[in-house]
């Protein structure tokens, strides 16, 4: 393999599954690579764990900000475009997601007590009843699109309970969500007036959800949000309206990734799911593997604010740089056997990165967490064998390793204990 093989910038590429090979020649050939792009000055790619940590915790040198490039996107705009880019880059500059310290800092404290552990574990109980009717009407079928049928139905019904969301609206978050980050996937494809609408709509509805709870709080994180102040600061209309769109297009897309992907990993190791079904205690480290195994977000971009280098190798001011996770989470050097899907991992000798790291780590980790594991939890309980009766369907994206459809087949059925 040379390094001129590789292109990261074709989405094709990854409706046949991650290039895997192409990051295992990079983390050892070239761990901070230069990628060439079409119109553009390139960018930096970076492979290996320690270097993406590292990365991730120095926002002074590797900006998130959205006035220097952002979090998404690796090529130069085309010329026509760069002034709808400039002026959407200074209203995602709002957005937690496109904030370096000190304004993230403040935001992230004010966001912080709605996803408290307990905040979120308090909804172990209504999320495992959802869990269970999901699992239920999918197994009663025999067969099913796991991926339709069971990993995008939980995490909208976990978002929507957590949001306070009547469970009728929904599928209004799922649909948002796919104009949103799917639209050069051809299932999903829409225009950017689609796009825009979307975003329009949900603020809409964050906006009439806000003013609900204003006038009548409850006990939820969305009237947990609006009264949240820290030194003076709080969520005004704009800041709410886009953290409701970071929870659920977040929320919904990463945890349905990461479900998806924790039942190919079962469909193409049986050995690993009969060791879930005989041991149960194994889930907490199950959870973290099929995390690690997914990667949701593949990569997320920085931006260069000084000089600076990265293992000898010079990088500018104003370079751009992308660090993939996706490629940490089967470096050779933190994992043993990294292709191998270990449900019984030691996590702590063999820590992940799918939830990123520094100030930005994932704010619903918790939340995620809570969903796999009670998921798979439930379905080894009444499950004990299932098969792929179909070809898998992945998203056209080179950032979200997403999966569109699975067809499993429930083989051997039983009763969970105390039904």
């Amino acid at each position: 393999m040379e390094l001129s093989d590789i292109n990261l910038l074709d989405p094709d590429i990854f409706t046949k599954g991650v290039p895997h090979a192409w990051f295992t020649h990079l983390r050892a050939n070239a761990p901070v690579y230069k990628h060439p792009e079409p119109d553009g000055p390139g960018f930096w790619v970076i492979t290996k764990h320690e270097d993406v940590g590292i990365v991730g915790r120095d926002a002074k040198t590797f900006s998130s900000a959205a006035e220097r490039g952002g979090v998404v996107g690796l090529e130069e705009p085309p010329p026509e475009m760069r002034e709808r880019m400039s002026e959407e880059a200074a209203f995602a500059g709002n957005m937690m997601l496109y904030m370096d310290p000190p304004k993230h800092t403040l935001y992230r404290k004010i966001v912080h007590d709605g996803f408290r552990p307990r905040m979120i574990w308090a909804l172990e109980e209504k999320i495992r009843e959802r869990a269970i009717r999901i699992l239920d009407d999918a197994i009663a079928k025999g067969s099913c699109d796991f991926v339709v049928d069971v990993a995008a139905e939980l995490p909208l019904q976990a978002i929507a309970e957590l949001l306070g969301v009547p469970m009728e609206d929904r599928h209004k978050l799922f649909d948002w969500s796919n104009r949103m980050i799917g639209s050069i996937d051809p299932e999903y494809a829409v225009s950017e007036e689609h796009v825009r609408n979307a975003q329009i709509e949900m603020f809409m509805y964050a906006t009439e959800l806000a003013a609900d709870r204003r006038a009548k709080p409850r006990d939820d994180i969305v009237t947990t949000l609006l009264q949240a102040e820290v030194e003076g600061t709080s969520l005004n209309e704009l800041d709410f309206n886009l953290f409701f769109l970071l929870l659920a297009v977040a929320g919904n897309e990463t945890t349905r990734n990461a479900i998806s992907h924790g039942m190919a990993a079962f469909l193409d190791n049986p050995d690993q799911f009969d060791v879930l079904v005989q041991d149960p205690s194994v889930i907490d480290s199950a959870v973290e593997e099929i995390v690690r195994w997914a990667s949701p977000v593949m990569y997320f971009r920085r931006n260069v604010t000084q000089d600076t280098e990265i293992r000898g190798v010079p990088l500018k001011e104003g370079d751009k740089l992308s660090v993939w996770y996706i490629s940490a989470n089967r470096d050779e050097e933190v994992f043993a056997d990294p292709f191998r899907f270990d449900i019984r991992r030691d996590t702590n000798a063999e820590p992940h990165i799918a939830f990123g790291g520094g100030h930005h780590f994932c704010l619903g980790f918790n939340l995620a967490r809570l969903e796999i594991k009670v998921l798979f939890e439930e379905l080894a309980k009444r499950v004990t064998k299932l098969e792929a009766v179909g070809d898998i369907s992945r998203l056209r994206s080179n950032f979200i390793a997403g999966i569109k459809h699975l067809p499993v087949r429930f083989a051997d059925v039983r009763e969970p204990a105390g039904v």
